[in-house]
């Protein structure tokens, strides 16, 4: 016990100065004044009222809320039953597809979204498609379709694998007892393999849903700032307006927003779990 505490040290010193001493950071100024000093601070709520009290700050939370949830359920629309496809493959069929899922997320996120800037520009590869199929100069550029479209492409792995992790641990068996019971495919798939795979479509949802909802390079390239969200607004008070304090009191609210939400999926995954555990 006292060796792996030793080996432990350094990773807890780690998590200390990277991710707890930053944070503790952000909450000291989103309470302080703009211009305070080390020594002496001077505690205020200012920049929570601010928030709450301006509608234009409440609409960008709101917009990033509804996007974020979007495009969730894109994600999980169109990973599940790609999840489920795979996992009924044979072996090496199924390796070969969570390959081909896992080789875009090596390439890094914004390398992959300026790329989606070509495809989407004017006189791109998918406005030539919608010509070729007659249905015109569509701008899909600086849409909101535009951001949905490159938060799914760059979040959908994630709903994926997590599905088809939990449908590959599924027990085989239990399918074909409740196909000797005289269940057919949809009710086996409704009262045995839906049931297992929340786990992993709670995961899915947790994994898509925070990083969407924090997002602030996707809706600024594909957007082209027309679409302003929550992480837009935290780079702009920090980076263009110097507002630190005023940007760090955002980032406390959007963790707790974050924090509550994982309450919520965990509540949901342990009832789930106890569910079962009934049946």
């Amino acid at each position: 016990m006292k060796k792996f505490s030793q080996l432990a040290l350094p990773y807890i010193i780690w998590a200390v100065l990277m991710l707890v001493l930053p944070m503790l950071l952000i909450a000291l100024y989103s309470f302080t004044n703009q211009g305070n000093t080390i020594i002496s601070f001077s505690f205020t709520l200012e920049h929570y009222g601010k928030f709450f009290t301006d509608k234009d700050f409440l609409l960008v939370l709101s917009r990033s809320l509804m996007i974020a949830v979007k495009t969730t359920l894109l994600c999980l629309m169109i990973g599940y039953p790609a999840a489920y496809v795979i996992s009924r493959t044979g072996e090496k069929i199924q390796n070969f597809l969570i390959l081909m899922i896992t080789v875009p997320t090596w390439i890094n996120m914004l390398v992959r979204t300026y790329a989606w800037i070509g495809l989407l520009s004017e006189g791109g590869l998918v406005q030539k498609i919608c010509l070729w199929l007659g249905l015109g100069e569509v701008e899909f550029l600086y849409t909101e379709g535009a951001v949905l479209l490159g938060m799914v492409y760059n979040f959908v792995p994630f709903m994926i694998l997590q599905i088809h992790s939990a449908l590959c641990k599924m027990d085989g068996s239990l399918l074909e007892a409740a196909a000797d019971l005289g269940a057919n495919e949809v009710e086996a798939f409704k009262q045995v393999t839906l049931p297992l795979s929340l786990p992993g479509v709670i995961n899915g949802i947790t994994l898509v849903f925070l990083p969407a909802v924090s997002s602030f390079f996707i809706p600024k390239l594909l957007g082209g700032g027309q679409f302003f969200l929550i992480g837009n607004l935290i780079e702009n008070q920090f980076i263009t307006a110097g507002e630190w304090n005023f940007g760090s009191a955002i980032s406390m609210i959007m963790a707790v927003i974050m924090m509550l939400l994982m309450m919520l999926v965990k509540k949901a995954e342990s009832r789930n779990q106890a569910q079962e555990e009934e049946k």
